[in-house]
């Protein structure tokens, strides 16, 4: 399942820069698939979904750091451990129980992003 960041957050920032496929983002940035990734152009997700890669996508959240579940793969094929866990000083980086996904699903969206 992905991981989500609660209002919790005090926008330290100690999130961002451990993301392997940069899909952590400032609070009221906007924000693209091919952000950290291999993706490029118009396609379609493992999950179906067809995006435009390139395009700027709205914030999900104006207030405070916000992950983008579509690229989450909680650091599966990088870490053993979700890293922006790992480095929050106030645990506010938790499972997101409205995404839910497998140990294979996390492990092709991590192929699929970065063409391994």
């Amino acid at each position: 399942m992905a991981i989500i960041i609660t209002d919790e957050c005090i926008n330290c920032g100690a999130c961002e820069p451990e993301c392997p496929n940069n899909a952590i983002y400032e609070g009221a940035d906007d924000w693209k698939y091919s952000d950290g990734t291999d993706l490029k152009g118009k396609m379609v997700l493992p999950n179906g979904k067809e995006i435009d890669a390139d395009a700027e996508i709205e914030a999900l959240n104006d207030e405070v750091y916000f992950i983008v579940p579509d690229k989450c793969t909680e650091c599966v094929g990088f870490h053993e451990e979700p890293q922006c866990a790992a480095v929050c000083p106030v645990d506010c980086c938790i499972p997101d129980e409205n995404n839910v996904e497998s140990q294979e699903e996390l492990e092709n969206k991590q192929k699929f992003m970065h063409n391994d």
